[in-house]
């Protein structure tokens, strides 16, 4: 019913018009100064995040939040900027402590690993009474089942009172063909059958970039390696728009009925290395791609040197400003119509994959519950949840309006989603997107609805954000795909496959299985890299029968066997939460609303 609303209302808008060691040890302090509230010491908290892309001290608006509301500040520990990956977890592990909060991938039994080393603390007594409990108890009581020890170890990402198989996401997919809409536009919307033609398509738009820019520092495509992990990260995109994500080197279709070796020579995976290759001997490929990190990355597409985004979360977030958008320029859903753009369901039980905890050490305990707590309440949801499209800070985004409704203030369409616009002293000065809180962590599904406006958190999806938001871009797009969104494109059109959500988590492999596993990512990541960047055809191919001659010798087969029945289990419980979660999931209690700052 939501939905449909959200699809009226769009259509309503166009109508009317024309996006493991060891661990343990003793605390370091009692939980003084954290009884009701009060927090008398102020406190560094060490955050080990294995989502977050900045490391460092939190900074700007959500700095200023969390050191009113709990007179600490946050220092982010990040693996995927910090380098390191595994190696900066085993060695943090080993020392006893990876941090104050610890979010971490559970996947491979890595919670089970933490609980037992002693490296995440027991929140049962912590949690006694809270809001997080009333609201969420079953997502945190699934998310625990099954570890060596009873208790409240860890409190699960993105939690849904929706359906299994409705999609997680709001207007927008997590993935899909994201591309310069003002340049394709003017290339007279080119027919796009398969990848092939997207190219053809990328590389005319790089052509009239370059020439209409004067500069010959655009580039199609760029590429980053911070999230490499069983395979190339940026190459699995590609394949997530056909309807495929990964389970370890499986590819799993989203219904269950299709796995695929991601070494196969006819797998998807290679297809997409292909594309790239192509790509690169056509000069599309940015040269910076092999050695710089996500932060180089992400900024090119700030200052509109890169044309595709595989995540509108990305390309929107960065370079869809109010005035590019006013302007006509910004990145769109393209459609490929062979592509089937892989889509999350919604987790009533919440997706125990990814994690947070309170660190066995941690210099506050009670503070630290505390603060997770509030991160799940309305206001830290819409808060901390900022940078997925939460509607940010009462008062300065957003504000109810004489009929009461959620609306953007003017600021908010300056700031939204994670623009450079200066914030107010008042506020915590500095910039908005440099404020964004750096936790990288969705504790609740943005399509909830909070209890403090009767709309979903996600503010493109209040009914004041679709009416008002008809730039030249958005009216544009709208008039060329006769759609308002593009998740109602791609509904429409049957180019959406949903997974049903659920909380499943790859569980622990055995030593050896790990061990071998390691090898072999290694060389898959290694060499999809040099295959995309070969010399030639030739090489190419050389280079794909080394990446899998080099892993079948190191015993590839006996992971992927590993990987096969874990992908069939994992579809086995997205079926039982689609069974079990027809209509969705009402919260135990009512959403205890705070005031937001």
């Amino acid at each position: 019913m939501k939905k449909k609303l959200i699809s009226a209302l769009l259509c309503t808008a166009m109508a009317a018009s024309l996006l493991a060691g060891c661990g343990g040890g003793e605390k370091k302090a009692e939980n003084t100064g954290s009884k009701d509230g009060n927090y008398e010491d102020f406190i560094t908290v060490d955050v080990y995040d294995e989502f977050a892309n900045y490391q460092g001290i939190q900074s700007g608006w959500f700095a200023k939040i969390v050191k009113d509301k709990f007179n600490m500040e946050l220092n982010i520990i990040a693996p995927n900027v910090a380098g390191g990956g595994q190696t900066l977890y085993q060695t943090r592990s080993a020392a006893g402590e990876l941090g104050d909060l610890v979010l971490i991938n559970t996947s491979n039994g890595k919670l089970n690993d933490v609980v037992e080393a002693g490296l995440v603390m027991d929140a049962t007594d912590l949690m006694e009474g809270k809001d997080i409990v009333a609201n969420y108890g079953d997502a945190i009581e699934v998310t625990n089942e099954g570890l060596s020890e009873e208790g409240m170890f860890a409190f699960p990402n993105s939690v849904s009172s929706d359906a299994a198989t409705e999609p997680s996401e709001g207007l927008e997919p997590t993935f899909g063909p994201y591309i310069r809409w003002d340049y394709y536009k003017q290339l007279g919307y080119p027919e796009m059958k398969n990848l092939d033609d997207f190219l053809d398509v990328l590389e005319d738009m790089q052509k009239m970039a370059r020439e209409q820019e004067g500069s010959d520092d655009i580039y199609a495509i760029s590429l980053f390696k911070d999230w490499d992990d069983n395979m190339m990260n940026n190459a699995k995109q590609p394949c997530c728009m056909y309807g495929f994500d990964e389970v370890g080197f499986v590819l799993l279709s989203a219904d269950g009925t299709e796995k695929q070796s991601i070494i196969d020579d006819d797998s998807i995976y290679v297809d997409v290395l292909n594309f790239f290759y192509e790509a690169n001997q056509r000069g599309l490929v940015d040269p910076d791609s092999t050695t710089q990190n996500y932060d180089t990355w992400s900024a090119k597409y700030t200052n509109g040197k890169v044309l595709y985004c595989p995540w509108p979360w990305v390309g929107q977030n960065l370079y869809n400003t109010a005035e590019n958008k006013e302007a006509g320029r910004g990145f769109m859903f393209a459609p490929v119509e062979d592509m089937k753009i892989f889509s999350y369901g919604s987790c009533p039980e919440g997706n125990s994959t990814q994690i947070i905890a309170i660190g066995s050490n941690a210099e506050d305990p009670q503070r630290m519950a505390d603060f997770i707590d509030w991160l799940y309440s309305p206001e830290g949801i819409r808060l901390n949840g900022q940078a997925n499209g939460a509607a940010g800070i009462e008062g300065l985004t957003w504000e109810m309006n004489e009929e009461g409704k959620p609306v953007l203030t003017d600021f908010g369409k300056q700031a939204l989603p994670m623009n450079d616009v200066e914030v107010p002293e008042e506020y915590g000065g500095g910039n908005w997107k440099d404020g964004v809180s750096a936790l990288n962590f969705k504790t609740v599904n943005l399509e909830d609805i909070d209890p403090a406006t009767g709309e979903a958190y996600d503010y493109q999806t209040w009914e004041t954000t679709i009416a008002n938001n008809q730039t030249p871009l958005d009216k544009d797009w709208a008039e060329h795909m006769g759609a308002s969104s593009t998740m109602e494109y791609l509904e429409n059109n049957n180019m959406l496959a949903v997974a049903p959500g659920s909380s499943y988590a790859v569980p622990e492999a055995d030593s050896n299985i790990t061990t071998i596993r390691g090898q072999c990512k290694a060389t898959v990541i290694d060499n999809s890299w040099k295959m995309i960047f070969a010399e030639n055809d030739s090489d190419f191919d050389s280079l794909l029968k080394n990446m899998q001659d080099t892993a079948e010798g190191l015993g590839y087969a006996d992971v992927l066997e590993v990987d096969m029945q874990n992908a069939d289990d994992w579809t086995a419980a997205r079926q039982e939460s689609a069974e079990n979660y027809p209509e969705g999931k009402t919260a135990e209690a009512e959403t205890t609303e705070t005031p937001a700052e």
